[in-house]
């Protein structure tokens, strides 16, 4: 329960105040009553699947994404099934290949997936990088994406 009623006034917090960084966030939360770490912030906020938003003057404050739709999904189940070419890894890192200029579609359908094994996923021009873990954790992904080219992007 109190999971739930400390991500309701992040949500409340973040949505009535400009706050930009998670230490703001975690010294706000405090304010309100919620004893917090750093840590518990940082996975507020990937739970919440909070992002940044320009404000203007190069800064940037937390926001809620909005909600996305059975035809977005659609849509972006056919962008990574389309734009993949192949899906490989080397170390903590997965390497998807793309159709040039598809990189940061297909990284967008990646992040709309949800996948907890990433940590972070950068795309380039022709290619797609999503860091991991460990070693394990990639060749296990790596199967999960090609799946995912093969059924959709559905778990």
């Amino acid at each position: 329960m109190e999971v739930k009623k400390r991500h309701a006034k992040i949500i409340e917090l973040i949505k009535n105040h400009v706050i930009e960084t998670q230490e703001e966030l975690a010294n706000t939360l405090s304010g309100a009553g919620f004893e917090v770490t750093q840590a518990t912030v940082s996975r507020d906020i990937r739970d919440l699947k909070l992002t940044k938003i320009s404000i203007g003057d190069g800064r940037q404050r937390y926001a809620v994404l909005p909600a996305v739709d059975h035809q977005v999904t659609e849509k972006l189940t056919r962008v990574f099934r389309d734009g993949v070419l192949s899906i490989d890894y080397a170390g903590h890192m997965v390497v998807l290949k793309t159709l040039e200029g598809l990189a940061m579609a297909v990284g967008a359908s990646v992040d709309a997936m949800g996948l907890t094994e990433v940590i972070a996923s950068v795309a380039g021009d022709n290619a797609v990088i999503c860091v991991v873990k460990s070693e394990e954790i990639a060749a296990a992904l790596m199967k999960k994406l090609n799946a995912a080219l093969k059924d959709g992007l559905h778990d």
